[in-house]
C-alpha cells in the first residue's frame, strides 16, 4: 500500500510544482486553465499532500483554505522545501 501512497504524493508534488510556476500571475485560475491544468486536480493535490503531512495549506482568518497563497510560498522556497523534505 505505501508504494501506491507514495506514488500519488510524487504525482501530487508534479501537479503542485507545475502549478507554482503559475502563481505570480495576476489571474492565477485562469493563466492555469490556458496552461491545460485543471483547478480541482491542482486543489486535490495540495489537499493530498496536506493530509500526508508534506505541505501546509495557508488559511485564511475565516478557516478559507489559500491555494495561490500556499503555491507563491512554494515557488519562493524551493530549496528550503527539499531540504526539509529530505530531513524526513
Amino acid at each position: 500500500m505505501t508504494g501506491a501512497k507514495d506514488a500519488k504524493i510524487k504525482r501530487a508534488w508534479k501537479i503542485v510544482r507545475e502549478a507554482s510556476m503559475y502563481s505570480p500571475s495576476g489571474n492565477f485560475w485562469e493563466e492555469v486553465k490556458k496552461a491545460g491544468l485543471n483547478e480541482g486536480e491542482i486543489k486535490n493535490a495540495l489537499v493530498l499532500l496536506e493530509e500526508a503531512g508534506e505541505i501546509r495549506i495557508r488559511r485564511g482568518q475565516d478557516g478559507r483554505k489559500l491555494y495561490v497563497l500556499t503555491l507563491r510560498d512554494i515557488r519562493r522556497n524551493p530549496v528550503k522545501l527539499d531540504k526539509w523534505l529530505a530531513k524526513r
